[in-house]
């Protein structure tokens, strides 16, 4: 049989809805490959690989059962850890291809890969668009072009007036563009956190070939017992359960944190999301009709559309106007390497032992636990924010680095020096006790500076601002942090400062 064209799709690009999908012909061969390339460029979570690939096979799976000529590789078939480039070459000599073409990827090393990838003589190579975000890679950049700091507010404002999302003609709907001020409630146990209802499957002998070939991993992989979604119609499954569930008390929840409820009223569609079995227009637009409908209140609706149609489009188009530079950036010069707990929970900071355990078993954490508890101990411990970058985007489901790396480096460790983020977000206990419940029974005491049971969050932060005031001090986000140093005594600052670095200098058994 004659093949023309071979056409890949990577892990995080299963949308079925792709204009390559609407017609089916013996001309194409799809190419879908579990490489060992791609298993540990970083030690990725058990249940990150574990839902990749599952949701790979099911989605080659339903192409085959459509007529479509599928190639699929599994990890157990992969034999030596060829690269892409190599396995490309092997199938375009094996099905007498004339053309390649592949969807753009969304991480700066495989685009690469594939834009420098020269096909035997005669094969054509072409990238085509992966037909899923709102913006083009560029767009973001176009926006600001000559400006110094790129402020996703006035992004977010310019897609809502594009595409007609939460308006009233030319107006924001309700007057103002942004409620994050009524998006901030503390969660006092009720209501009560909706029941999990995404199926349940056993991928146990997927994780034992998973095991058998020799792939790293850490964290639970909770194989029996997996609950993330393998296709486009669970994804939108669950898209229905949350909007009429979850969704109308995110908005007044979506900062809490509790220990009690790992989900409270997130949506968990980011796995989903990310490996485009869901559009973001179309959730953006579900969430929307849920408001015009009466059943939500405005501030939820805001709240949740900016994070899909604000801060995902423009984090990614951060991504790809800063890179290859954008990874290595170090603003304070920060070098410790990250503690052992950071790959057991075993801290007795129970804040972070939380967090870092419900990542370990779930393969996510909702983005206040990454930003305010494990990013803000990460930043206040000078932490190297390249390892604590390879951790988000190894042990998180839904990490891919065109929207961890950003919000990692950028927004949460401030490594750009404020490109992205106009302040460091960093507190002492009094933000983490505010937001949920964790200093309840800590072994530290949340009102301690000083001394063996201070909550180590407490001296961190006046020692973080006291190291880096030359690059802080004329920030004028930071409020009155500076002012407020300025009237303590050379005894209590010299006090946090030691007690700041007794911490960092036994970071392993705190």
């Amino acid at each position: 049989m004659k093949t023309r064209s071979l056409r890949l799709i990577l892990g995080d690009q299963l949308n079925p809805q792709h204009s390559w999908f609407q017609q089916v012909s013996d001309e194409h061969v799809y190419v879908m490959l579990e490489m060992r390339q791609e298993t540990d460029y970083v030690l990725h979570h058990a249940q990150k690989i574990i839902a990749i690939f599952a949701a790979m096979r099911a989605f080659a799976r339903s192409l085959q059962q459509a007529g479509h000529r599928v190639h699929y590789q599994t990890i157990q078939d992969a034999g030596p850890a060829l690269s892409l480039p190599m396995l490309l070459d092997q199938l375009l000599l094996h099905y007498q291809c004339t053309e390649l073409r592949y969807q753009e990827p969304d991480e700066y090393r495989l685009d690469q890969q594939l834009a420098t990838y020269q096909p035997a003589a005669g094969i054509r190579k072409y990238g085509v668009s992966s037909e899923h975000f709102f913006t083009m890679r560029h767009e973001v950049a176009a926006q600001f072009k000559g400006k110094s700091r790129w402020l996703m507010e006035h992004f977010y404002r310019a897609m809502r007036v594009r595409h007609q999302i939460l308006m009233e003609q030319d107006q924001p709907a309700g007057g103002q563009w942004n409620y994050d001020a009524d998006n901030r409630a503390a969660w006092s146990g009720l209501p009560w956190e909706p029941a999990d209802q995404r199926p349940v499957y056993d991928h146990s002998q997927l994780w034992q070939d998973i095991q058998a070939a020799g792939v790293a991993s850490f964290g639970e992989p909770q194989a029996a017992q997996f609950r993330w979604p393998l296709d486009r119609t669970e994804a939108l499954q669950q898209l229905q359960v949350f909007v009429s569930t979850a969704l109308p008390h995110f908005g007044s929840y979506q900062d809490a944190m509790s220990h009690r409820a790992w989900r409270l009223f997130h949506s968990l569609l980011s796995f989903a999301l990310n490996t485009k079995m869901l559009n973001p227009a179309e959730v953006v637009q579900a969430v929307e009709q849920e408001w015009r409908a009466a059943r939500i209140p405005l501030h939820t609706a805001e709240g949740f559309i900016r994070q899909i149609l604000g801060w995902r489009e423009y984090v990614r188009g951060v991504y790809w106007a800063r890179m290859p530079d954008y990874v290595e950036q170090n603003h304070f010069n920060h070098q410790q390497p990250l503690p052992a707990w950071f790959w057991t929970g075993q801290t007795r900071m129970h804040c972070v032992a939380s967090a870092i355990g419900q990542s370990l078993e779930h393969a996510y954490a909702h983005h206040i636990q990454r930003l305010m508890v494990i990013g803000n101990f990460a930043l206040l411990a000078g932490l190297q924010p390249q390892a604590v970058h390879q951790w988000y985007l190894g042990i998180y489901i839904d990490a891919f680095e065109w929207v961890e790396l950003p919000n990692t480096l950028g927004m949460s460790q401030y490594a750009d020096g404020g490109f992205l983020a106009t302040k460091p977000y960093v507190s002492t206990a009094t933000y983490i006790d505010k937001m949920g419940d964790y200093c309840k029974g800590c072994y530290y005491d949340k009102k301690q500076k000083t001394g063996e049971r201070a909550c180590p969050f407490n001296a961190l932060y006046w020692d973080f601002f006291a190291r880096n005031a030359e690059q802080l001090s004329r920030n004028p986000r930071i409020g009155m942090v500076y002012p407020q140093w300025r009237k303590m005594s050379p005894e209590i600052q010299a006090a946090y400062q030691q007690q700041a670095q007794l911490i960092r200098d036994n970071l392993d058994s705190l």
